[in-house]
């Protein structure tokens, strides 16, 4: 039964990308507690993290493949034993600094991205799950963060909470005239959660041999019909950039989930990574939480709690 369920954009682009059958279960993840089991590795009382989608109650064969995980490379994960917390932790965060989100920012930046210290790093998306978290990373491999949500309230939070370096705004205006202002340098760095005209905006301003990781898309989640925009090939090919899109599954599929959650949880409990969730209450209320997601009215992690 669950105790917290998580509203995540890829929940609104997967079943129009990946093939999902229609009518389906809505797509999401859930902190839930084990009432019966007969399964050891499952006993009664434990807790798991699973895929099962918006229910309020589930019966899981921990071996089958249901229609919430979806097939190939992008397929969620079975349910599996709720990761270890530190005591006091709320079970909340194994949905988003210690769960998937968290590995997202992880791995994505790390890997990705690849940021040196002293290295300019843009993240859009950042008053979110995982831009928060990317900027966070950055800062704690020495470098200079500029984030990119929508309003003051947001922006004021990057920086005087998170520590982020800059902010940007982008509900008012030129975003590539405020990005070269706030990254005067230039950008080494970009982990795109957004798309779209913002993303131009910032690749506008990429320094040689920049990285792009491209996380989503979130701004083009709800068009009805194509969007053109600018040609990114001359500016990649003039300032050598490399751009790649991720699926954070990649790093369970090569067994190194627990990596990243053993290398947040550790920076959470030495309070180097700071957590926000907007936490709204009820199972009906998982519309609401997921449409407010997506419209950008959620800081950190968009949480419904039981």
């Amino acid at each position: 039964k669950p105790e917290f369920w998580s509203v995540d954009p890829y929940a609104r682009i997967y079943p129009i990308s990946f093939g999902y059958k229609m009518p389906m279960t809505m797509l999401g993840s859930q902190v839930a507690q084990v009432l019966e089991s007969k399964n050891a590795k499952f006993p009664a009382g434990s807790h798991v993290v699973a895929y099962t989608g918006w229910r309020d109650v589930a019966v899981v064969d921990p071996d089958a493949i249901y229609d919430t995980y979806g097939k190939g490379h992008s397929a969620l994960p079975k349910v599996a034993p709720a990761f270890k917390l530190p005591e006091g932790v709320s079970r909340s965060l194994l949905l988003g600094t210690l769960g998937m989100p968290g590995n997202t920012a992880y791995f994505g930046l790390l890997e990705l991205c690849n940021p040196k210290k002293g290295e300019t790093v843009v993240v859009s998306g950042a008053a979110g799950a995982v831009g928060t978290l990317v900027g966070q990373i950055a800062k704690l491999k020495g470098c200079r963060v500029v984030g990119i949500a929508g309003g003051e309230e947001k922006c004021q939070h990057l920086v005087n909470e998170l520590g982020f370096d800059a902010a940007v705004d982008y509900k008012k205006g030129n975003v590539k005239t405020a990005v070269r202002r706030a990254a005067p340098k230039g950008v080494d760095c970009y982990f795109d959660n957004v798309g779209g005209d913002i993303s131009n905006g910032v690749i506008m301003n990429m320094n040689m041999y920049g990285r792009i990781a491209v996380c989503g898309a979130i701004t083009g989640y709800n068009d009805t019909k194509p969007v053109l925009y600018p040609a990114l090939q001359p500016i990649m090919v003039a300032f050598q950039l490399k751009m790649e899109g991720f699926l954070v599954w990649r790093w369970m599929h090569q067994g190194r989930w627990d990596e990243g959650l053993e290398q947040m949880t550790k920076w959470v409990e030495e309070g180097k990574v700071k957590n926000r969730e907007t936490v709204i209450e009820g199972f009906e209320n998982l519309p609401t939480a997921f449409i407010k997601m997506l419209e950008g009215k959620n800081t950190g992690k968009m949480i419904v709690k039981a």
